[in-house]
């Protein structure tokens, strides 16, 4: 009678017993991973910065669907886990709560209702401007304002001792002023609010005031003593924001000839200052180098609100006509723009493209694009807004008008 040997299982896959033969191959499944992705594969070759970089962007871009499939399999194997995800159901799945037995679906119920539910779509914001103009001499100065858009859709843009017009829709370009007969150069330009009227400052501390249409000055204002580094007025136009070298923060009033609020808090120069058009009353603003902070004011009450840390220079600060939303511009040392939501102050993007200091921020007529100057002489123009409103209403303390006393 012959008998087999018995020979022992030594492949890599066996059972960790050594000392333990048999006639079955019973695979070790030590160090197991449940979340296991099957479209990965495991390279042993380290992958490229650029290879990276994708694997990365793809991760965050799937991000949502690699918690639903982990939630669906723990749901599935382990009967739990679904409730994790927060996207909506109908409620008409919600209230088909009895499965059928004779499902031909492979997977329960409640893993069904979530595949069945819609996504909340994700808003997507281009890393690439969209149109990139030269503008040689426009300067690298902190304490500049040189480009503004029109209701009109026309941009402003100061190089020099010129006013330069750029039609975004004819892309005609027309030169309104030059003060070189003047002896004087352009600090800042601002458009009036129909679109007709071009106010210029200069190095000098005067205020000409340009009509557009019959391309003369029509008034000069006298009595600064010295260029101002931001100045804005609020959307009621009952009160005026301006900033100065002295990092303080003033607001003014049409009724008095000194400033009615005052705040110090910055420990660098005030150049950036945007009113919220949303909530009444609310104001930010943003320090140089040696701050870097945005700062949000309550002018009603003349409290400080929330201050936040930016890591670089704020040059500049523009609220979204459309959200709640706020675009900061920054110069040493990332040079980048940077898009927050607020009240939550939390970064949804962050665009760079210039490689310097990033001064000059205008928004468009529509509210959907913004347009960055720097001192690399280019005009860069980017889509970050959309029109579409938010249809919560926002609720702050700080809007008034939406109380009934």
């Amino acid at each position: 009678m012959w008998t087999l040997p018995v020979i022992p299982l030594s492949s890599p896959g066996a059972s960790p017993c050594k000392d333990k033969y048999g006639d079955r191959f019973i695979p070790s499944r030590a160090g197991a991973s449940w979340h296991i992705n099957f479209n990965l594969s495991v390279d042993s070759k380290s992958p490229s910065p650029n290879q990276t970089r994708k694997t990365h962007e793809a991760n965050t871009d799937s991000g949502k669907d690699g918690l639903a499939y982990n939630c669906l399999l723990k749901n599935e194997l382990l009967g739990a886990g679904i409730e994790d995800i927060k996207y909506r159901v109908p409620k008409r799945s919600l209230d088909n709560s009895d499965s059928s037995p004779y499902s031909l679906s492979p997977v329960g119920n409640k893993s069904q209702k979530l595949l069945r539910s819609p996504r909340k779509t994700i808003r997507k914001i281009s890393k690439i401007p969209f149109k990139v103009l030269d503008a040689p001499e426009l300067q690298d100065d902190f304490y500049l304002n040189l480009v503004d858009w029109s209701s009109q859709n026309v941009l402003s843009v100061g190089l020099g001792s010129c006013v330069y017009l750029w039609s975004a829709c004819t892309s005609q370009v027309t030169r309104l002023c030059d003060l070189q007969c003047d002896e004087d150069s352009v600090t800042s330009v601002s458009w009036s609010e129909r679109g007709n009227l071009v106010s210029v400052g200069t190095h000098k501390g005067y205020v000409q005031i340009w009509d557009v249409t019959a391309n003369k000055k029509i008034h000069t204002l006298e009595g600064h003593s010295a260029r101002v580094c931001g100045l804005k007025w609020s959307p009621d136009h009952q009160h005026l924001a301006s900033g100065g070298n002295d990092n303080k923060l003033f607001v003014w009033n049409m009724s008095s000839t000194s400033p009615v609020q005052a705040y110090t808090e910055h420990l660098a120069a005030v150049k950036a200052i945007a009113w919220s058009p949303h909530q009444h009353g609310l104001l930010a603003s943003g320090g140089g180098t040696a701050d870097q902070c945005i700062r949000f004011w309550n002018t009603l009450t003349g409290q400080p609100l929330q201050c936040l840390n930016t890591g670089s220079q704020v040059c500049n600060l523009a609220w979204s006509k459309h959200s709640n939303e706020l675009v900061s511009t920054h110069g040493y040392s990332q040079n980048q723009i940077l898009v927050w939501k607020y009240p939550s102050l939390m970064q949804i993007a962050k665009l760079t493209g210039h490689s310097f200091r990033v001064l000059y921020l205008a928004m468009s007529p529509d509210g959907e694009s913004i347009v960055t100057g720097a001192g690399d002489e280019t005009l860069r123009f980017w889509n970050i807004f959309s029109k579409t409103r938010s249809n919560k209403d926002s609720k702050s303390v700080l809007n008034m008008f939406t109380r009934i006393r």
